[in-house]
């Protein structure tokens, strides 16, 4: 089965990820042929939830699991290249199946090689720690032609892939697809729902799918579209609870590539998505981590887009209201552009900060 199992949004319970749930969707998704689980060295708490709902239950021959090293967090190669052990320990795997240098991109890159990682990955490939390596990807086709260039002997490449940014000029999805076929490698596709904003499209994306197929969820068109791809190893879905798991399930579990009909109706909801004005954030939280404010970065977005995609102008406000109420507000950011440099989407994060400044407060 294409479909992979995202543990960065796992469901939550208090302050920490709901094991109890979490387990019963890991069932779920072996029961029903899934193999693939997904997790990260900077994925809070995602790793010990690994080793729990999945390590320390099912034999280690019934599932591959992926994780991954970041140098951006870390100060020295030393430190750097511990975080293999560290994850290796917190999940109990054993050994990772496939093993990543995580997130790079043009801002990023030239650390991994001043840490000489992608050595350290090759001689953890050899001494058996890992059996396949490759990296998480977020920049331009340029730099990815050239790493693939200089390090030919990788295994895969993890790309952000939907339809919303197949035809971006910043995520650049088709392109980065491209280079990756063109070296002939296998391609693990991340944000195939867009941090969820394609489970829950606008309203003229909504009107058409529901014309082309009324029973179909809206995350189903997207995640279809990803596996519909050639060279495709796995989708990675973030699930956050059972009913994600069951409707993706019930699509992926005998998956159906897309027909011509289908295809079309993905590039009219793209244009409908894409007239839409918003803030692309996917939540994927590396701007809260070096915020010196500790601003709650996605949190703010996402009250901003309840009201630039759907409306929502009361609901947007009370959202921010929440989000600030323990934390600090938009208008407190430094503007020290931590955040910019980490976040994969590119966003120009200050200025739209700004903006939910003056909007909201």
């Amino acid at each position: 089965m294409k479909l992979g199992f995202g543990l960065m949004r796992l469901p939550r319970k208090g302050v920490g990820i709901d094991i109890a749930q979490t387990s019963k969707m890991v069932d779920m998704f072996i029961e029903s042929g899934g193999t693939y689980f997904d997790t990260a060295y900077v994925y809070i708490g995602s790793e010990d939830a690994a080793r729990k709902a999945l390590c320390s239950r099912y034999e280690r021959s019934t599932y591959t699991i992926a994780s991954k090293l970041n140098a951006s967090v870390a100060l020295t190669e030393k430190i750097a290249r511990g975080q293999l052990d560290t994850s290796l320990k917190r999940t109990g795997a054993e050994y990772f199946d496939y093993y990543l240098l995580h997130s790079l991109m043009e801002k990023n890159f030239k650390k991994y090689d001043k840490f000489d990682l992608w050595n350290f990955a090759r001689e953890q490939k050899r001494a058996g720690k890992i059996k396949h390596y490759g990296f998480s990807f977020h920049g331009g086709p340029q730099l990815l032609d050239e790493l693939l260039t200089e390090h030919e002997d990788v295994d895969f490449v993890q790309l952000q892939i939907n339809y919303c940014d197949w035809e971006s000029s910043k995520v650049r999805s088709r392109e980065n697809y491209e280079v990756a076929r063109k070296h002939n490698k296998q391609i693990v596709i991340m944000e195939p729902v867009k941090g969820g904003r394609l489970a829950d499209p606008p309203e003229s994306v909504k009107e058409i799918f529901k014309k082309a197929n009324p029973d179909a969820s809206y995350a189903s068109w997207a995640i279809r579209f990803a596996a519909s791809l050639d060279g495709v190893l796995s989708v990675l879905s973030g699930m956050s609870n059972i009913e994600q798991m069951q409707d993706n399930l019930s699509f992926m579990k005998d998956f159906r590539p897309l027909d011509s009909d289908e295809y079309a109706v993905i590039n009219e909801a793209q244009k409908a998505f894409n007239e839409v004005k918003q803030i692309p954030c996917t939540a994927c939280e590396y701007c809260k981590k070096g915020c010196p404010k500790q601003i709650d970065i996605p949190a703010i977005f996402a009250a901003r887009n309840e009201q630039l995609i759907y409306g929502q102008i009361e609901k947007g406000q009370k959202r921010y209201n929440s989000a600030v109420e323990n934390s600090c507000k938009a208008s407190e950011c430094l503007k020290c552009g931590a955040c910019e440099k980490v976040c994969p989407q590119k966003i120009p994060v200050i200025q739209e900060l700004a903006s939910c400044a003056e909007v909201f407060e």
